[in-house]
């Protein structure tokens, strides 16, 4: 007799985010290691199935994956106890479907965007060293703590002290992120690198 492949049931919860527009439902599968920010119902069409489909919904505006969850930021004048059980439900039922998250592919085309771009050398030579730190300073303490409020926060440029960083997910356009920026991020990163004199963020 074979034996039957018992799979845990799906679990969802949510969780707040600090931006009021955005939810994270939070899973008991993988869902895409790694993150991938979808704007656009176009870009998501192109790489994200699942993407695509939460599109469908009228109140949806932006949808992030990171590991096991997914972030859904709303149209603003959309309430979430008017769409949150549905949306739960459509989640449940596309990680239960095994809808593709994010296609094969997508991290290149991001590189290769961004390449396109001209963002590969966004410090100078000399800044190398300087960037490192900042880079690893990120890593280590920031994207963990802004991963748990459903966001990511990437490095972008450095230049004349000045560090530019990437904010997605429920970052990106979050009222408190400027406070966050300005008080936690760019006060530690002054402290441990005394040539950054601003940290400036652009939305993903």
């Amino acid at each position: 007799m074979e034996k039957q492949v018992v799979k845990n049931p799906i679990l969802i919860y949510t969780e707040q985010t600090p931006n009021p527009e955005t939810l994270k439902f939070v899973s008991n599968r993988m869902l895409y290691k790694g993150t991938a920010d979808f704007k656009e119902e176009e870009w998501a069409k192109e790489w994200s199935p699942f993407a695509s489909k939460l599109f469908e919904n009228p109140s949806v505006k932006g949808v992030y994956f990171c590991n096991n969850f997914v972030t859904v930021t709303k149209e603003f004048n959309y309430a979430w106890e008017d769409i949150m059980l549905r949306l739960k439900e459509d989640i449940k039922s596309y990680i239960e479907e095994e809808i593709v998250a994010v296609n094969d592919g997508y991290a290149e085309a991001i590189e290769q965007l961004d390449a396109e771009r001209g963002e590969e050398m966004n410090y100078s030579e000399e800044d190398a060293e300087t960037v490192k730190k900042i880079k690893e300073l990120i890593d280590t303490y920031v994207k963990p703590a802004v991963e748990m409020d459903g966001g990511n926060i990437e490095f972008k440029s450095f230049h004349e002290g000045i560090v530019t960083v990437l904010l997605q997910g429920a970052c990106s356009g979050c009222p408190s992120s400027t406070q966050t920026l300005k008080g936690g991020i760019e006060g530690m990163l002054k402290r441990m690198i005394p040539d950054v004199k601003e940290v400036v963020a652009e939305m993903g």
